[in-house]
C-alpha cells in the first residue's frame, strides 16, 4: 500500500458494513480527552468512534492480594454489556490492570473479538518518578488504544519496533512505537 490515504479508504467498506468503534468511560475522564482520543482512533481506522459512560462498580474485579483489578474479567463484561456484533469496544480505565500470568497489563484485547482494556495508570510519566506531562500522556494512551482494537481486527503482535502493533511492556516501548501500523500490518488489516 502506497498511502495512508489509501489505507483509510480500504477501511470505509468497514463503516459501509455498519462497523464502528465504541469506547467506554470507566471512570473520571475529561471530555475533551475523551474527544481527542476518538478524533486519533477515527482517523486511525476510517471507522465512526462512540464515547459511552459506563458507572459499573468496580469493586467485584479488584483482586486485593494482587491491588489491581482483572482486565480478563473486565473484558469478559464489556463482552456481555456490549455484546454487539457491529461494534468494536474498549473499556478506558485509570485502574491498575493485570491477567493471572502477567504483573500488569497496559491494555488487552480478545483476537478478531470484540473488545477490550486499556488503562492510563502505567502509562503515567509520576509513577515512573518523572514531571507530569499531560501530552505524552495522551499520546500513550491513544497508542495502545490503537494497539488494542488491532488485536480486535485481527493484528498480532509485530516485530517491527516503530509500528504500533509492536508489545509493550515496558514504557519506553510504547514511546517508541508510532501512532500508526507498518506496511505489513496495514496490508493485514485490508484482508480483516
Amino acid at each position: 500500500m502506497s498511502t495512508r490515504n489509501e489505507f483509510y479508504k480500504s477501511c470505509k467498506f468497514l463503516s459501509l458494513l455498519g462497523q464502528h468503534i465504541l469506547l467506554i468511560s470507566f471512570g473520571q475522564f475529561d471530555k475533551n480527552f475523551l474527544e481527542q482520543t476518538a478524533a486519533v482512533v477515527k482517523a486511525s481506522f476510517g471507522l465512526p468512534v462512540n464515547i459511552s459512560i459506563n458507572y459499573e462498580e468496580l469493586t467485584k474485579y479488584y483482586d486485593p492480594m494482587r491491588r489491581q483489578y482483572d482486565a480478563d474479567k473486565l473484558i469478559k463484561y464489556i463482552q456481555f454489556e456490549y455484546r454487539r456484533t457491529d461494534a468494536k469496544a474498549i473499556g478506558l480505565f485509570r485502574v491498575d490492570l493485570f491477567i493471572p500470568i502477567l504483573t500488569y497489563v497496559i491494555g488487552q484485547a480478545v483476537f478478531k473479538g470484540s473488545a477490550g482494556v486499556v488503562s492510563l495508570f502505567r502509562l503515567k510519566n509520576e509513577l515512573y518518578g518523572l514531571p507530569k506531562d499531560e501530552q505524552l500522556l495522551f499520546e500513550r494512551f491513544y497508542k495502545e488504544i490503537i494497539h488494542e482494537l488491532g488485536h480486535t481486527f485481527g493484528l498480532s503482535h509485530c516485530v517491527n519496533p516503530a509500528c504500533v502493533m509492536h508489545p509493550s511492556i515496558y514504557i519506553e516501548e510504547v514511546d517508541q512505537k508510532e501512532a500508526r501500523f507498518c506496511m505489513k500490518c496495514s496490508g493485514e488489516l485490508e484482508k480483516e
